[in-house]
């Protein structure tokens, strides 16, 4: 089903060319002023100046063409050149029962066929998940459900920082603490024990401990080198014990993601594509890719036309060392030998524009890409506090997920108590409730700026049920719930059958068939936004047709079941956008 926006586009494209301009001017939005138009095509003023004529008298050659088709009911010029255009109800009423038709609601198939893989997440292994992972987390998992939900064979991988100098701290430190002492005698045979011997709270408390020594004393420092060189060389006990480290934090980081609702396919790390490291830079370094500087193991990544310098990709530092850079480049030879993906995106944060430009220049010069093969980093801004600097805690620390959500989800209890909402509920559903509301403040508020903006926590503001907030969209939900809820009281649902008869009614008819436009510049843009908005203004748009219109209480019973059939998909419609964003909505309040 293509997308009304879509196909509006290609009948003025069709006129444009026809009168001798450009197809792309013929682009058809919604209009900016809706009391005027249902639509607009703003295209004459662009091809005006080319063709040395007024913006009006082209417009005037468009709109002579859009006149002759039958789909619009109206086409009018206002202004220095703007088109408007209208539809009449009875396409806009067959759109609607397609639409209604559809199991996938009109969804724009962008992706069949195709295989996407989506990096996101990024937390460390024996660290605690905090607030700086809560955007890769959220919009990502937004762009999964989107890109599945528009054809896409999604593989989404949380990538975990398995690997590298942390990891010999941590050893390092265990062996000046006296624990697991088996890990580290070289004469030990094996098996090792099958429990881990730190749980996930012993690392919390180990791995500041192991930083600070390192920072503090060289001598530690060294002793964590060592222990990562041999780690990395595969010595037996370290690795055994590195295998509990990753255990044990991805057995807690399913439980974080879980409790905000979010899913991986793929668990790996950096150290899957260790491996991969040694024929990697053998290969680089005989077809003369890779050459040594300053004891270095370098790839240059300039091209001609660069404007600024970029510095090569580090392989190997003096000592032997593999970087992010290098594991990021193995991991995409990886993937694109696994998997023959069409694109990678990577939702990691702005500020490493300049590492993924380097990766991504590397892989392309090494071939790497294949020949189908998209890289592509979709970047996000930072969630600030008041101050406007990245949020922290009231004293100055870095807050952890898990008391992020806690906090949000007390905030949704008092907005609850507040409203007078799930009063009387058994006490188990009132706090799943507050969950799910206090979840969806932080998940809207964080997706309905453009990922690349940087924005301020405000809970007290996110949490509430007036405004652009996730709460008022739920509750925008359970309020079509409960009118549905009375109407299968009163007797069995009615046929599908929608009376298009008042302005409040089109606008909603409209703005529903507007859901796979939304969905496709999500999708292309790579921003959630987009669908916060549609579902938005759908919601407000809801509210204006149940202000104005009886449903229940409507005499005439074929008006009457047409706009229950309204509500029934209006709710299909803001439910599925809701779970685009990965937003869950409670039964009742």
């Amino acid at each position: 089903m293509t997308p009304l926006l879509a196909e509006l586009s290609a009948i003025a494209a069709k006129a444009f060319v026809a009168e001798g301009f450009l197809e792309t001017l013929g682009f058809v939005q919604r209009s900016d002023r809706p009391d005027l138009a249902q639509f607009q095509c703003n295209g004459a003023l662009s091809a005006a100046k080319p063709a040395r004529l007024s913006p009006r008298a082209v417009a005037d050659r468009i709109a002579s063409r859009l006149r002759a088709v039958s789909i619009f009911s109206k086409v009018e010029i206002a202004g220095p050149g703007f088109i408007n255009l209208d539809v009449r109800d009875e396409v806009l009423l067959a759109r609607l029962l397609a639409f209604t038709a559809d199991k996938n609601l009109g969804a724009p198939r962008t992706g069949e066929s195709k295989t996407a893989i989506l990096d996101f997440g990024g937390p460390n292994v024996a660290k605690p998940m905090h607030v700086g992972h809560l955007r890769s987390a959220i919009i990502g998992d937004s762009l999964q459900r989107i890109f599945r939900a528009n054809g896409w064979t999604v593989i989404s991988d949380v990538h975990l920082g398995d690997w590298g100098l942390q990891m010999g701290q941590l050893i390092s430190e265990i062996g000046h603490r006296g624990l697991a002492s088996v890990y580290f005698d070289r004469d030990f045979s094996g098996p090792y024990p099958a429990e881990s011997p730190v749980s996930m709270s012993d690392l919390e408390d180990i791995y500041p401990a192991a930083s600070a020594a390192c920072k503090s004393d060289p001598s530690r420092l060294e002793e964590a080198r060592l222990a990562t060189a041999e780690l990395q060389a595969g010595r037996a006990g370290y690795r055994a014990l590195w295998q509990h480290f990753v255990n044990v934090s991805e057995q807690g980081l399913t439980r974080e993601y879980g409790s905000l609702g979010i899913c991986f396919d793929l668990w790996k790390g950096e150290a899957s594509v260790e491996p991969l490291i040694g024929p990697m830079i053998a290969d680089l370094k005989a077809r003369g890719l890779a050459t040594e500087s300053e004891g270095a193991l370098i790839l240059p990544i300039d091209e001609p036309g660069d404007r600024k310098e970029l510095p090569p990709l580090i392989l190997l530092k003096s000592d032997g060392a593999v970087l992010y850079g290098t594991t990021d480049l193995a991991t995409i030879m990886d993937r694109v030998r696994s998997y023959h993906p069409e694109l990678i995106l990577y939702v990691v944060d702005q500020r490493q524009h300049t590492h993924f430009e380097q990766v991504f220049r590397a892989a392309r010069k090494a071939s790497y890409t294949g020949n189908i093969t998209e890289l592509e980093h979709a970047g996000f801004g930072t969630m600030n506090g008041p101050d406007g600097k990245p949020f922290k805690t009231r004293a100055g620390g870095v807050m952890k997920l898990y008391d992020l959500i806690t906090m949000a989800t007390e905030e949704a209890e008092k907005r609850l108590s507040e409203a007078g909402f799930a009063r009387d509920y058994p006490e188990d559903e009132g706090k799943e409730i507050a969950r799910k509301v206090g979840i969806a403040a932080l998940k809207f508020a964080d997706l309905s700026n453009h990922r690349v903006s940087d924005y301020v926590f405000d809970l007290t503001r996110f949490t509430r049920f007036e405004g652009k907030t996730g709460p008022y969209l739920q509750y925008a939900c359970v309020r079509m719930r409960s009118i549905l809820a009375k109407a299968a009281e009163a007797g069995p649902a009615p046929e599908m059958r929608v009376i298009l008869s008042t302005p409040a009614e089109r606008a909603l008819i409209l703005q529903l068939l507007m859901l796979p436009s939304a969905m496709a510049g999500a999708e292309h843009n790579r921003a959630p936004n987009i669908l916060c908005d549609y579902v938005f203004t759908l919601a407000q748009i809801f509210n204006r047709f149940y202000t104005e219109h009886h449903i229940m209480s409507e005499k005439d019973e074929g008006v009457r079941s047409s706009r229950l059939a309204l509500v029934r998909l209006t709710l299909s419609v803001l439910t599925k956008g809701l779970n685009l964003l990965g937003i869950e909505v409670p039964d009742r309040m």
